[in-house]
């Protein structure tokens, strides 16, 4: 696969570009690869919306050296992206089942980040994320063969949120690094971001 010449990362459910993992990947990337192309935006509550503006921006950037980064949620609609596009993923904790996961969660929420901002998690937007998913896995997605090989997850064990063979099962066979320990936040993040950036090429 291609160096990666373009970077998008995407932040979880009630999180922000500011999260501390997003401040670490745009912190190396301002540091060692000012020449990629990077771009951490703040999504709307609205998963259609923020698929919309994905798919705006990245919109003419390269497929075969673009890649995407998303945690937890971010997890989600990176996997999606990748899957339309056909570019590189790297997923963190993401989220398998969040159409399921989120119903609990339908309301005013603070972002984790900037407590005194907040989003609201309407109903409707849980018929959102079904859609973004393949139709027979009931809000899931399906990962081709041949986009396997093109798919790196950081799984931990220690995930308090999500459960980690619910991830493992849903990407079997791509490669990537499963944590014996660690949280859902990969408070550990440093130590798996050499991996990380390996598999993109940009170390």
């Amino acid at each position: 696969m291609p160096a990666t010449t373009h970077l998008l990362y995407l932040h979880g459910f009630r999180s922000s570009p500011q999260s501390f993992k997003a401040r670490m990947v745009a912190d190396w990337m301002a540091q060692q690869r000012p020449d990629v192309h990077w771009w951490c935006p703040q999504l709307p509550a609205s998963p259609s919306e923020a698929m919309a503006l994905l798919q705006t921006g990245v919109a003419q950037w390269p497929r075969s050296s673009m890649a995407v980064v998303g945690s937890s949620l971010g997890g989600f609609y990176a996997t999606a992206l990748a899957c339309r596009l056909g570019c590189k993923a790297v997923l963190l904790n993401p989220a398998v089942q969040p159409a399921r996961d989120l119903e609990r969660h339908i309301g005013e929420h603070a972002v984790w980040q900037q407590p005194d901002e907040k989003i609201f998690f309407q109903a409707s937007f849980i018929e959102e994320l079904r859609r973004i998913g393949t139709p027979d896995m009931r809000g899931a997605l399906h990962i081709s063969e041949q986009m396997k090989a093109k798919i790196f997850t950081v799984i931990a064990k220690g995930d308090e949120l999500l459960s980690w063979r619910e991830m493992q099962a849903a990407y079997a066979g791509c490669p990537g690094l499963l944590l014996e320990g660690s949280d859902h936040g990969l408070s550990g993040f440093a130590e798996q971001l050499p991996a990380v950036l390996q598999f993109l090429q940009l170390a």
